[in-house]
């Protein structure tokens, strides 16, 4: 096996300054501190310009495009705000409307029921009312009758309780004239 060959100059190979020099960090550097302000004024201007021209006016217009869309949206909101108020005003309108006319149907309705229930009652009581003077005149009929015939089964009654008393039947004229005379007094 071979073993490498070392030197001792006390130089890098790679042929670059390293830290065995004795050297900084580049940025830090002061001979490079122009060129390094140069780059950093080019990119800051390149930058600037790139913002002004091109990113401010994008943000600009997005911005602008999303304020014109919220206020258009919001002015969209109030109109269908109002629009839906006035379908409430709208609904509750013709809600007290249709419960006025369903008091006024059920008010037409209770005044006709009872029209026709007075009718009925009018009627009912009429009829009953002939009725029940139909059924007087049958009482005064049969009560008269009743009492026609009452002095026929008295003028029976006594000839009969006379002729088991006495054994002899009594003439017809006698007992008539006897239950006339017991029917005045």
């Amino acid at each position: 096996m071979a073993t490498p060959a070392t030197t001792t100059t006390g130089t890098v190979a790679h042929g670059g300054s390293g830290a065995a020099q004795g050297g900084a960090f580049p940025p830090f550097q002061s001979e490079t501190f122009a060129s390094q302000l140069l780059w950093l004024a080019i990119t800051f201007g390149f930058l600037y310009w790139l913002a002004d021209r091109v990113i401010v006016p994008r943000l600009g217009a997005i911005l602008a495009d999303r304020a014109s869309r919220i206020g258009g949206d919001l002015n969209e909101a109030a109109a269908m705000k109002t629009k839906a108020e006035e379908a409430v005003a709208a609904y509750e309108k013709s809600l007290a409307e249709a419960r006025a006319k369903s008091q006024a149907i059920a008010q037409e309705t209770r005044d006709a029921v009872n029209a026709k229930s007075d009718e009925r009652r009018k009627a009912v009581e009429s009829d009953l009312s002939g009725k029940l003077a139909e059924a007087e005149g049958k009482i005064v009929a049969m009560k008269s009758k009743a009492m026609g015939n009452v002095s026929t089964i008295a003028a029976d009654a006594a000839a009969t309780i006379v002729a088991k008393l006495t054994g002899v039947a009594p003439s017809q004229a006698a007992v008539d004239e006897a239950v006339k005379a017991s029917t005045k007094g």
